[in-house]
């Protein structure tokens, strides 16, 4: 099984292992202007057709033919619905940067899709801009939670991961979290126990140190702190430090907060005493594939990758949960996205929620994670031996993030339009301290100060 990560204003969790998360991103809601009309049943044998942008379609090899799959053995379930599947438009050669982009084209041109699969990050633009339509209203909330349901539900903490002022607008589709991967062989030749990986950052620090002076192999790399890493995973070091990148009410941006500004000084700190190369997103998976780095937060999505590289260069391969803070427990985020429904039209709107169904059925999920990777979000099929529980045991490094599961938090999604601009910024302020030695409080503030006027109603 071969599995690639792909960063994208959201993170593509193409993911072996997956967590999951444990509260809502939306605030409490205060109006209902967003409400829409029930769409109605469809009647016996009523012809629809609808159109699914999914950046999966945009994927060669198992992606599309296992998407292609699921969308005829809809159709053999459905005839009356004719699906027309596409990837996102756009100009990068990653269909997932395109997703968000594309449907505000089609949008503006009065042609939305009917249904299409965003990240988590951009909840708020795809509620508040872009027209998603809040499903509890479009099929009522009861039908929202039964899909959650059944024989294997999803756990309790996903269901609300696409919820916005109250409501859900996106049905979890796909998530991944930050795992320690690392090089037992590396530690064995460094004097260190791979059966005791380091539990905490000033660990992580000091075997990185060692395992470079005694293998003369980089130590260790935090993909969290680079704007190709995009934001979930450096969330999740902020959290995990007992800070936020934003303020609970949404109102106000903290990324330039003590906890953010410590958390940035100890992954600078890593770098100073040469446990942390400086390498870029690309050099540093590359590298630890090969073997030439001992350990690698990363997204759990990587692991095929990873898994590849260690058994061509012979190399043991272990992975671990999130390092904490000293006095601190970890606080893992997901990346991810979920699935949306856009079109204006009663009968394609009941028949995009019956596409989503399936999607997210168990039957779907049986082939999506045997032929693709993608953990799915009905967990207890991993335990089935009718569904997935042989899978899980050809995958045993799913364990660090099952042990995250009652400890993971929403990917906080930054509010307005231009929440790209404002995760962008943060995350170059980031990458200066961490990777060019920048004075971290001093950078973060004045990149917070850059775009602090960028938030709804600028800040205030």
């Amino acid at each position: 099984m071969r599995i690639t990560r792909f960063h994208a204003g959201g993170v593509l969790a193409a993911a072996t292992l997956l967590g999951v998360t444990a509260c809502g991103v939306g605030a409490p809601s205060t109006s209902d202007s967003s409400a829409v009309a029930q769409a109605p049943e469809l009647a016996a044998g009523q012809q629809v057709s609808i159109v699914f942008e999914s950046y999966n379609f945009g994927l060669a090899g198992a992606w599309t033919d296992t998407f292609n799959a699921l969308i005829a053995k809809f159709q053999q379930a459905h005839p009356n619905i004719k699906v027309t599947a596409q990837k996102p438009q756009g100009t990068d050669p990653n269909p997932a940067k395109n997703a968000a982009s594309s449907v505000q084209t089609e949008t503006a041109a009065g042609n939305p899709p009917d249904v299409a699969q965003l990240g988590f990050d951009t909840l708020d633009f795809a509620a508040g801009q872009l027209g998603a339509k809040p499903l509890d209203d479009l099929v009522t909330k009861q039908a929202v939670q039964d899909n959650f349901g059944g024989q294997f539900p999803y756990a309790a903490p996903i269901r609300t991961l696409g919820d916005y002022n109250g409501k859900t607008y996106g049905v979890p589709f796909v998530l991944s979290t930050p795992v320690l991967y690392y090089n037992a062989t590396l530690f064995q030749q460094a004097g260190l126990d791979p059966a005791n990986p380091p539990k905490t950052w000033a660990e992580v620090q000091q075997d990185g140190a060692k395992i470079k002076q005694a293998t003369g192999k980089d130590g260790a790399y935090v993909d969290c702190l680079t704007r190709s890493a995009s934001d979930w995973c450096f969330q999740s070091l902020v959290r995990s430090n007992d800070g936020r990148v934003l303020s609970a009410d949404r109102k106000t941006l903290q990324f330039a907060d003590q906890p953010s500004v410590q958390t940035v000084k100890t992954m600078q700190d890593m770098v100073t005493a040469n446990a942390m190369p400086k390498l870029s997103q690309v050099q540093a998976v590359q590298g630890f594939t090969r073997g030439d780095l001992g350990m690698m937060l990363e997204s759990s999505s990587q692991q095929g990758t990873f898994q590849k590289g260690a058994q061509g260069a012979k190399w043991d391969l272990r992975a671990t949960t999130l390092p904490t803070f000293d006095g601190h427990a970890a606080v893992p985020t997901n990346s991810g996205a979920a699935l949306f429904v856009f079109s204006a039209d009663p009968a394609k709107q009941r028949a995009a929620w019956e596409l989503i169904q399936f999607l997210t059925s168990p039957e779907a999920y049986d082939m999506i994670t045997s032929k693709i990777g993608y953990l799915p979000l009905r967990l207890d099929l991993l335990n089935d031996p009718a569904h997935l529980k042989t899978w899980a045991a050809q995958n045993p490094m799913i364990k660090p993030n099952v042990d995250q599961l009652n400890t993971v938090e929403p990917w906080i999604a930054f509010p307005g339009n231009s929440y790209q601009q404002i995760r962008d910024t943060m995350m170059d302020g980031v990458e200066k301290s961490v990777f060019q030695g920048a004075d971290p409080a001093s950078t973060l503030t004045g990149a917070q100060q850059q775009v602090t006027a960028l938030l709804p109603g600028g800040g205030k």
